[in-house]
């Protein structure tokens, strides 16, 4: 249940996320006067809807929770793993929104900008929330994986 919470929750703050994309869209440069903010936008926009609400939900919730349920099983195999793996999503979306703080953005579209021989915080803060994400993927698959 925790996931499917987390998940809308993320699903509203990328929702929110887009609105603001597609309003300064309507009007260029008008509402950002840096273009690098706005591309860090797209970026955390996507990160957000990939990572912290599709995976979560489809991953966390609908594939440790309800499928077992359907099945009749009485519990996950590892219940602590899965625990474990939600919350390894918190701090990693805390340090993609710190991301948005920090005076050296690194976000270009869809892409991470500037090569990884640059020595930037922000290079660690989105690389490390993003292996913070993975591990909570990857303990959840296992989870899933073994209750099967």
């Amino acid at each position: 249940i925790m996931y499917l919470i987390f998940g809308i929750w993320s699903g509203m703050l990328g929702m929110s996320m887009s609105f603001i994309i597609r309003i300064e869209l309507m009007n260029l440069n008008n509402n950002f006067n840096n273009n690098m903010i706005y591309y860090m936008m797209i970026t955390i926009h996507a990160f957000i809807m990939i990572f912290f609400m599709t995976m979560p939900i489809i991953i966390g919730s609908l594939g440790n929770w309800l499928l077992p349920l359907m099945l009749s099983s009485s519990d996950l195999m590892f219940p602590r793993l899965n625990n474990f793996s939600f919350w390894l999503l918190l701090p990693s979306l805390m340090l993609m929104i710190l991301n948005l703080f920090v005076n050296n953005n690194i976000n270009t579209g869809w892409t991470l900008y500037p090569p990884l021989n640059q020595n930037l915080i922000t290079l660690n803060f989105i690389i490390f929330s993003l292996h913070l994400n993975g591990l909570s993927s990857i303990f959840s698959s296992i989870n899933f994986l073994s209750s099967i």
